[in-house]
């Protein structure tokens, strides 16, 4: 009996349940008022049971009714969705978009970028992760990923395109009880007498170098979250983006290391960029995302730092 439902008459009694009258439902259905009324009585039978209470001026949902509202809803967003879906499908959209970004580029810009590719294209799914140093390239190499957002000149390979974003930087610093917080220029030998906290690569492509590490104590973490605190907790010293630790700076828990060794005020900007593989052409709801991105972060939101052991 329930195979004779119609997604039409679903729709007919959402609308009506939403517009408070069949009046209302007709008009905004475009339909005349018997239409919707013929539409309902034919659902009501089907399913052997009464949806509205019509002994007042108004049709009231009945129990019944309230209850079936739920699963009509749902049928109807289903519907719509796999409408859109077919939709993007037929227009050469990706069911989903891939996308690797380096742990030091900040995640809120990238977040307001697909938010403005999912308005547009609302049928396709993401798969982002967050990957320090050679992972965003490698996983553009292995095919893991349609796009990567990288940062720094260090990893590069022949058959990746890359567009420069904005420009990133990244400060050392030190806990405001650290040795290094206290005033006074800094040498290299000074930065080489304490732990420095860097961030490893998970991946074989910085095999044999490392960057921007300058003293022979290390702590390598894998995550720059854990980088940041054990910064916080005074372990040791090391490099973080500005995005990440500019409240730290304002509210003294880290502050700057006085040094010219790692550029003018401790501060080195580096390049992001968004890379693709060059024989896999961006699709519509990539190329959406790509100007949202290089648009949000030109206008403000913070860049981040560059590849190697940072």
């Amino acid at each position: 009996m329930l195979d004779n439902l119609t997604l039409d008459q679903i729709r007919i009694f959402v609308t009506i349940a939403e517009s408070g009258s069949f009046r209302a439902a007709a008009g905004r259905l475009s339909r005349v008022q018997s239409a919707v009324s013929h539409a309902i009585a034919n659902l009501e039978a089907e399913l052997g049971l009464t949806l509205f209470d019509r002994s007042s001026h108004r049709p009231e949902l009945t129990a019944d009714g309230k209850a079936l509202l739920i699963n009509a809803r749902d049928i109807l967003l289903r519907v719509d969705a796999m409408r859109a879906r077919a939709r993007g499908l037929g227009e050469g959209v990706e069911p989903e978009l891939s996308l690797v970004v380096d742990t030091l580029f900040p995640i809120a810009t990238v977040g307001a970028a697909l938010t403005e590719m999912r308005a547009a294209y609302p049928s396709v799914g993401v798969r982002l992760a967050v990957e320090p140093m050679g992972g965003p390239i490698e996983a553009l190499t292995e095919r893991r990923s349609a796009l990567a957002v990288t940062v720094g000149e260090d990893f590069r390979d022949p058959r990746l395109a890359l567009d420069a974003i904005c420009a990133v930087h990244i400060i050392a610093v030190a806990a405001a009880g650290h040795p290094l917080a206290r005033r006074g220029r800094k040498t290299v030998a000074d930065l080489a007498d304490h732990l420095q906290i860097v961030l490893s690569d998970p991946t074989p492509l910085s095999e044999g170098r490392s960057f921007g590490v300058l003293s022979p104590q290390i702590c390598r973490v894998s995550n720059q979250d854990t980088k940041h605190a054990m910064i916080l907790a005074g372990l040791g010293w090391g490099r973080l983006p500005q995005w990440q630790v500019a409240r730290d700076l304002k509210e003294r828990r880290l502050v700057r290391v006085e040094t010219g060794s790692l550029g003018r005020n401790a501060q080195l900007a580096m390049e992001a960029y968004l890379a693709h593989r060059l024989d896999e052409p961006l699709g519509p709801a990539a190329r959406a995302f790509a100007d949202a991105l290089t648009r949000i972060a030109a206008r403000g939101g913070k860049p981040r730092i560059g590849a190697g052991i940072r």
